[in-house]
């Protein structure tokens, strides 16, 4: 049983391989689109087989994370993505206003999230709120997304940045 830092009462987290369509639309959305250099996330929201809101957690891309270099814990430290990094948000909840900005209704809609383990309060509030119905992770999301092989990965990234390397977004997409 996994143990997640935030599950609302009476909700649940599904499963599904790298092969699912709708995973690999959110894993290219984070490939393309996030702007972050520690957690690139992609979210797509799903409804009657068809992509009704997708988002990563866009922003002005930094080479190294300020929340890791300022030692934050899990789940802290989110001033810095919207004062350095300039991100507005997460991507599951990008994802679903996606939807409702273009006059879709995300009810009864399915969330797939590529890039982490587990959805915040935030995010859940309003996943509730506009009656999503499922929420899908990749499998086995938390041995794959887990801090450890991000700390590895900023501190290559922070040896190249002090040797003058050049660093880029495609530098920091999650390997699978």
């Amino acid at each position: 049983m996994i143990k997640y830092p935030y599950l609302p009462e009476n909700k649940q987290i599904l499963y599904v391989p790298l092969d699912n369509k709708w995973m690999q639309e959110a894993q290219k959305i984070a490939n393309e689109l996030s702007g972050c250099s520690w957690w690139p996330t992609g979210a797509v929201v799903v409804k009657d087989e068809k992509i009704i809101g997708r988002a990563s957690n866009e922003g002005k891309w930094q080479p190294l994370c300020p929340r890791v270099q300022n030692n934050c814990p899990t789940g802290e430290g989110y001033h810095f993505c919207k004062e350095i990094c300039q991100q507005n948000g997460h991507s599951e909840l990008g994802a679903v206003n996606n939807a409702i900005a273009n006059n879709n209704d995300p009810g009864q809609a399915d969330l797939y999230l590529f890039g982490h383990w587990w959805c915040c309060k935030k995010c859940w509030d309003s996943i509730i709120k506009h009656g999503i119905k499922n929420v899908y992770l990749l499998e086995n999301a938390e041995n794959i997304f887990c801090r450890e092989p991000r700390l590895a990965l900023q501190k290559e990234l922070e040896k190249k940045t002090k040797n003058n390397e050049r660093v880029t977004p495609k530098d920091t997409i999650w390997k699978i």
